[in-house]
């Protein structure tokens, strides 16, 4: 992932409400409830404070302490310790927002959630913070912008929608775009077939050229100026299920809709972006 902010970005101090427990209250951890995860789960009939729960929280901490990610976004294994409760909560979260038992978490599942989602989370909670910093107390604040880049498949989407669910259920308002919800209207698209008969890369959306750029322009710069109480626009919305699978911009009725102040914005890029053209002689 990649963050930036618009030239006209800046920010004011950004105060997380997550209480963060010393790494000596993190260990004993009297009276944490189990939420994260199978290791969490204490022998039937224990005590909150039981030996078994202690070692299993412990357990967890080593687990998220070997992710992959603690070192790029920033953590050492104090700061884990410092901030677990916002390990658990962020997990407990992520795993009713998937419909998953937090209490017997797969392998996989425990990666998925502490191993990604929630480092992923936690280093653009840092860089909004960051972002915001940079404002005095009465500015407006323009939202960052991250940049969620990678290949088709690889789960972009997904991720994007869990960290929007826990920005919002941190009480701070988010917005989602893909480029796919820039893609030309289906006459658009028809009309752009016929233009370049027998281009293939044209007959269907997807490739470069097949989306809308001065929309997505637009769009972006009315979001970037959502940073008044009560402000609202809705965010546009691609149906790909539409004339058999060709698809159509969804009806503006459907759009979802966005409040102001707008802290973040999740932006969904694709593997076109970027390319140059060449020539190429058959």
């Amino acid at each position: 992932a990649k963050a930036y902010h618009p030239k006209a970005a800046a920010l004011c101090s950004l105060t997380v409400t997550a209480a963060t427990p010393s790494r000596k209250a993190f260990l004993a951890c009297p009276d944490h409830s189990p939420a994260a995860g199978r290791s969490l789960t204490p022998a039937r009939g224990a005590p909150a404070s039981s030996p078994a729960l202690i070692s299993a929280v412990q357990d967890l901490y080593e687990f998220i302490c070997s992710g992959p990610l603690v070192e790029r976004i920033g953590y050492t294994r104090e700061r884990i310790a410092e901030s677990i409760d916002r390990w658990l909560w962020c997990g407990s979260q992520v795993s009713r927002l998937f419909r998953i038992d937090e209490l017997r978490l797969t392998d996989a599942e425990k990666s998925r959630i502490y191993h990604f989602y929630i480092p992923v989370f936690l280093w653009c909670e840092d860089q909004v913070a960051d972002h915001r910093s940079k404002y005095n107390d009465g500015d407006e604040i323009p939202p960052l912008v991250i940049g969620v880049s990678a290949p088709q498949g690889s789960g972009k989407t997904t991720l994007v929608f869990a960290l929007d669910y826990l920005f919002r259920v941190s009480g701070r308002n988010s917005a989602t775009l893909s480029i796919d919800d820039f893609y030309l209207t289906a006459a658009e698209q028809g009309k752009l077939r016929e233009t370049h008969a027998g281009n293939a890369l044209l007959e269907f959306r997807g490739n470069a050229g097949s989306h809308d750029l001065q929309f997505s322009i637009d769009t972006l710069e009315s979001l970037i100026k959502l940073t008044k109480e009560g402000t609202k626009m809705k965010l546009p919305r691609y149906d790909k299920s539409a004339f058999g699978g060709r698809g159509d911009r969804a009806d503006p009725s459907t759009w979802p809709e966005v409040e102001g102040p707008t802290e973040v914005l999740f932006s969904l890029k694709d593997g076109c972006l970027g390319l140059n053209l060449f020539q190429m002689k058959l």
